[in-house]
């Protein structure tokens, strides 16, 4: 492990922040001094962006314009700024999305955070960002090429983080209205009504039984996963459910653009809770779908440059 580099990937880290904001010079620096040091000298992660729709986040598109995530820990938890009401846009509190649902506002500032990782402040649930013990720890070169940096913009400190907004709170309201949102919606009633033969066996919370969509222009796929997808019996009756659904949602959120894939579980009281793909691009009837119908969605629902997929581009 120890002779592995830190992955790195900055047009990523670009792509990832809210269209309007550039990655700081910080992070870009952080990037070219972190290149080519050993995984793990000064915590165990990697400098990746995503979306919150990736990140551990329940129905996580919508908030895309709300953070940067930049850091990719080996768990799925993601690491990032947060652009919350009436925080700074420049300099935006560091937050963390825990993969087990651990939501914490890890330091006021990118500033706050390098200074954390050569101070090794983390508790448990955010042990991936302390050294690992099997490689030479770079803490104190981190540290060094920290205080010769340029000042710049004062750094807000450790005691000004009672003054930020409660990134817990905001998260777990945020969980909490998206699943009652969807238990509501009518189509999603609609939809668990339609597919009610396949409703799952089990009576547990967990037990679903999982579908996945792709529309793509005119083109539409629809399989239930069952020791694989398979095509069943209700596909071409619900299509025009979820192209309402696709529609109502680019209304919604027009700079999203249209999702071209979605993925459901199916709850045994007929519950749906969605998550929708607006990168990927998906297979239909096993090839890639069609690139014009891709970009005649496109025409039709733009969105911001750095939120169109390389594929699509």
């Amino acid at each position: 492990m120890s002779n592995t580099p830190y992955p790195i990937d900055l047009d990523s880290i670009r792509g990832a922040f809210p269209p309007g904001i550039d990655a700081p010079p910080l992070l870009v620096d952080f990037a070219a001094w972190l290149e080519g040091r050993p995984w793990g000298s000064v915590g165990r992660f990697s400098l990746q962006g995503q979306f919150s729709d990736s990140a551990p986040i329940v129905d996580g598109s919508p908030l895309r314009d709300r953070f940067s995530l930049f850091m990719r820990l080996p768990d799925g938890s993601a690491v990032g700024g947060w652009y919350g009401a009436g925080l700074d846009r420049d300099n935006p509190p560091i937050v963390g999305l825990g993969s087990e649902g651990d939501y914490e506002l890890l330091a006021p500032s990118l500033d706050g955070l390098l200074a954390k990782l050569t101070s090794q402040q983390f508790d448990k649930a955010w042990s991936d960002l302390l050294p690992d013990e099997e490689v030479e720890c770079q803490t104190v070169e981190l540290a060094q090429w920290l205080a010769r940096r340029p000042i710049g913009e004062p750094a807000p400190s450790e005691s000004d983080a009672s003054d930020l907004p409660d990134f817990r709170g905001f998260m777990e309201q945020w969980v909490r209205e998206r699943e009652e949102y969807w238990a509501n919606h009518r189509l999603m009633a609609e939809l668990g009504w339609r597919l009610a033969a396949h409703l799952p066996d089990g009576k547990k919370p967990w037990d679903q039984t999982r579908f996945e969509i792709a529309i793509v222009g005119a083109q539409y796929q629809a399989r239930v996963l069952r020791r694989g997808p398979q095509p069943f019996e209700e596909a071409a009756s619900i299509e025009s459910l979820l192209r309402d659904l696709r529609e109502e949602m680019r209304r919604a959120q027009p700079e999203l653009g249209l999702w071209y894939a979605m993925n459901f579980g199916l709850h045994a009281d007929g519950r749906i809770m969605p998550s929708f793909e607006y990168d990927l691009h998906p297979t239909i009837d096993g090839e890639p779908a069609l690139l014009s119908e891709a970009k005649a969605d496109l025409a039709r629902a733009p969105r911001p440059e750095r939120w169109v997929p390389k594929w699509l581009a």
